[in-house]
């Protein structure tokens, strides 16, 4: 039986040895030696793996036409269509892997574990480069990022009112020594109609949850890791659901500051950005705080009334966390009382007593 070149290049490389890993060997490995994710342009922008570069087989529109020629017509006729698109890239896909990989290793993914991943490490392999894939591809990956997250035992929860500084006694426990992930860094966002400002645009949401993925690997699993309470979203980002299932069965502590305090607090914060910007967050939640008092802060920002805006705001938020603080929590929160703010002092009490 005679073979199509397609036919013939798709035997060779199934025949050529390849050494498949598991998700925490990739990752391991990933430490020394670069990752390549081969998907399309728009797969890698909507989530990576952290820290790796992007040498796509297909452009976003080739993905299109072979897979829909793979479901329409069959494997093989998928291959040859990926031939015609990829002959003229090969060189440069070639040279492109053996300079990233300095003539040494690589580790290679697709979305699956399928032929992406293959015939691209078959290439570098056959140019003398040592190719690792990834067993599953990405999508083990995002699955093994969800199995991390449920695993997290150690999780302790830091929760206040609004104004309560808690970003501030994240960074101190951090200081402090204690092993923290800050949610709203990660997620360029400051979690309230606010959270934008001052911030860089928010990441996808799978590029938010691997970020903290690898935010976690970096971590002891057997000490505490503190995180700020948040609800399910951060501006426009989702956490890892496993991961908010385990923040609302971990150890919480609150933090309790008078209402004056975070006023004042505040006020600091975000008065250095103008008026303009402050007016528009708050038009974000009219409709919940209501016209007749989103117009009133908003003619306070206007006359640069800043402690009577931020008293009506705190009115409002006050309500909504007194109303969530404990809606989605199985353990009462620990609670501890200042009558300052004072982070350095406030974080080693917390330590000391928890």
């Amino acid at each position: 039986m005679k073979l199509s070149f397609g036919q013939f290049l798709f035997l060779l490389y199934k025949v050529t040895i390849m050494e498949v890993i598991n998700t925490n060997e990739f990752l391991k490995l990933s430490k020394s030696i670069p990752i390549i994710d081969v998907r399309s342009p728009l797969e890698f922008e909507q989530g990576h793996i952290p820290g790796a570069l992007n040498i796509p087989l297909f452009s976003n529109e080739e993905r299109e036409i072979v897979g829909t020629t793979y479901k329409q017509v069959g494997k093989m006729k998928a291959i040859e269509q990926g031939l015609d698109f990829t002959g003229n890239k090969m060189k440069d896909i070639a040279i492109r892997g053996l300079k990233v990989s300095k003539r040494k290793s690589l580790l290679v993914h697709c979305w699956r574990g399928g032929m992406r991943s293959n015939s691209m490490a078959w290439l570098w392999n056959i140019m003398g480069v040592k190719c690792y894939l990834l067993e599953g591809g990405y999508k083990s990956y995002r699955n093994q990022l969800l199995q991390d997250f449920k695993s997290l035992d150690n999780l302790h929860i830091l929760q206040g009112a609004t104004g309560s500084g808690k970003t501030y006694i994240i960074h101190e426990l951090e200081r402090q020594g204690e092993q923290v992930i800050d949610l709203e860094k990660i997620a360029n966002h400051k979690g309230s109609a606010f959270g934008e400002l001052g911030e860089r645009p928010q990441p996808t949401t799978q590029q938010f949850q691997n970020n903290l993925h690898t935010k976690l690997k970096s971590l002891d699993l057997d000490k505490r890791i503190w995180v700020e309470g948040e609800s399910r979203t951060i501006g426009k980002v989702y956490l890892p659901e496993t991961l908010w299932e385990k923040m609302n069965t971990s150890k919480v502590v609150e933090v309790n500051i008078p209402q004056e305090k975070r006023i004042q607090h505040l006020v600091k914060d975000y008065g250095k950005y103008n008026n303009e910007d402050l007016i528009k967050s708050v038009e974000k939640i009219q409709k919940r705080f209501g016209f007749d008092k989103a117009k009133t802060c908003i003619d306070y920002l206007k006359n640069s009334q800043y402690e009577e805006a931020t008293k009506m705001l705190l009115d409002y938020y006050d309500k909504a966390y007194s109303f969530s603080r404990e809606k989605y929590k199985t353990n009462t929160p620990k609670l501890f009382t200042f009558d300052n703010m004072n982070f350095e002092m406030i974080t080693k009490h917390i330590i000391e007593n928890t």
